[in-house]
C-alpha cells in the first residue's frame, strides 16, 4: 500500500537574511535497490558531459560556489575546512575523473548538484524524527558526520538542519549526519537543493524539476510535497 507522510519543514528569518536559498522535496514509495541500466547510461553521458564542461579554473570562477563561500565568510566558518559539498564534488571530479557511485538516491543528487553546483543531499524519512528546521545553532547541538561514529563540536551561529531531537542532519551544506543517510533500505526521502545569493528561483525549479524526474525514472516513488525559498 503507498505511504503517505507530512513532514513539517521550516527555515528561520536569520538564516535567509544571510542569503540561504533553496529547493525541499519529500519523496515516498521510493525502491533504492532497483538495478537499473539506465542509471549506469545516465552516468556515462553525465561523466562525459562533466569532462567538457569542467575545466581547470571553474571552481574559483562559478558564482554559485563563490555564493557559498560568501556565506561561509558572513558567518566566520573557513572554507577551507567546511568547503560546500558542490564544490567537494567538482573537486573531487577534476582531480580523478570521477562520480562516485554509492547507491541510485545519492548519485542521482550527486549528479545533479555537480551540473547545477547546487548543494544537494537526502535523508530517510523514517530516520527523521519530528520536524526540520534550517536555522542558526546554539553551540548545544549533536553532530555526528557521515561516517564518523562519536560527535563533533559545532559552534554557535553555523546555519544547520535540526530535528526535533536537537541534532544536526546537515551541518552548512558541508556535510550531513550518519543517522538519516539514505541506504539501500530507503523508501522515503528528504531532498535538499540548497543554494545561495546567487541562484535565482527558477534556477532551483529547475534543479528540482530535473532530479524529481530522474528518481522517478530510476527509483520510482512519488512526490509528496516540495518547497522553495528563494
Amino acid at each position: 500500500m503507498p505511504t503517505t507522510t507530512t513532514l513539517r519543514f521550516h527555515i528561520e528569518e536569520p538564516v535567509r537574511a544571510l542569503g540561504v536559498r533553496g529547493a525541499f522535496a519529500v519523496l515516498t514509495d521510493l525502491d533504492n535497490r532497483r538495478p537499473s541500466t539506465t542509471l549506469e547510461s545516465w552516468r556515462r553521458d553525465l561523466v562525459t558531459h562533466l569532462r567538457e564542461e569542467l575545466t581547470d579554473g571553474c571552481i574559483e570562477h562559478d558564482p554559485v560556489l563563490a555564493g557559498f563561500r560568501t556565506l561561509h565568510d558572513a558567518i566566520g566558518r573557513s572554507n577551507r575546512r567546511f568547503p560546500a559539498s558542490a564544490e567537494s564534488l567538482v573537486a573531487l571530479f577534476l582531480r580523478k575523473g570521477i562520480v562516485p557511485a554509492i547507491n541510485p538516491l545519492v548519485d542521482l543528487y550527486n549528479g545533479v548538484s555537480l551540473t547545477t553546483r547546487l548543494s544537494l543531499g537526502a535523508h530517510d524519512l523514517s530516520r527523521v524524527d519530528g520536524a526540520i528546521t534550517l536555522r542558526l545553532t546554539t553551540g548545544h547541538e549533536r553532530f555526528v558526520p557521515l561516517g564518523a561514529s562519536a560527535p563533533e563540536p559545532v559552534g554557535a551561529g553555523e546555519y544547520a538542519y535540526v530535528d526535533d531531537t536537537g541534532e544536526i542532519l546537515c551541518r552548512l551544506e558541508h556535510r550531513q549526519c550518519e543517522r538519516t543517510k539514505v541506504t539501500a533500505d530507503t523508501t522515503g526521502c528528504f531532498y535538499i537543493l540548497q543554494g545561495n545569493a546567487a541562484t535565482s528561483r527558477a534556477m532551483l525549479e529547475a534543479a528540482l524539476d530535473q532530479l524529481v524526474t530522474l528518481t522517478h525514472r530510476h527509483c520510482g516513488g512519488r512526490l509528496e510535497e516540495s518547497w522553495i525559498i528563494a
